[in-house]
């Protein structure tokens, strides 16, 4: 179903792709996953190996899978946008919302992804931390960060 490839080789500008299409982030906690649109991340290179960035505030339900999980994957999709706004707007809190838009998990290297993604990143972490709002410029909290999820 997919090909293995560096990410060094991926066919895909990782920028564009976010910001023109979107892309999932999921995770497994015991036999259950969940996943959630991301529409920010970078790839790039950090301490001498390829990596990833993803942003997850701390009241998202994925966090909470992504956390307890060594890996993580990152799934690209030419469409279903629809879908993945879906899937950005609700919590797995609150329902089987994979089901709910008909898409199909599949594990790649032990980890989730989506029959129909066109390509996934299967991420190892090596770093997490919180990123404090008294350290960003005021221009991008007043952009992003007022209103209801101030301090997320």
């Amino acid at each position: 179903m997919f090909e293995k490839i560096p990410c060094t080789e991926l066919p895909y500008n990782i920028g564009n792709e976010l910001t023109n299409h979107w892309a999932l982030v999921s995770a497994k906690k015991g036999d259950t996953v969940n996943t959630m649109t991301i529409g920010w991340g970078n790839l790039g290179r950090i301490w001498g190996r390829d990596a990833a960035t993803v942003y997850i505030r701390q009241s998202r339900y994925t966090k909470e899978f992504v956390d307890q999980s060594d890996y993580f994957t990152i799934s690209l999709f030419d469409e279903h946008r629809k879908e993945l706004g879906y899937l950005g707007r609700v919590s797995g809190r609150d329902e089987d919302k994979i089901k709910k838009v008909n898409f199909d998990t599949v594990l790649v290297e032990y980890q989730p992804t989506f029959a129909q993604a066109k390509a996934v990143l299967i991420c190892k972490k090596i770093y997490q931390d919180d990123i404090r709002i008294e350290d960003m410029p005021e221009y991008i909290i007043n952009e992003y960060y007022t209103g209801n999820d101030e301090g997320d």
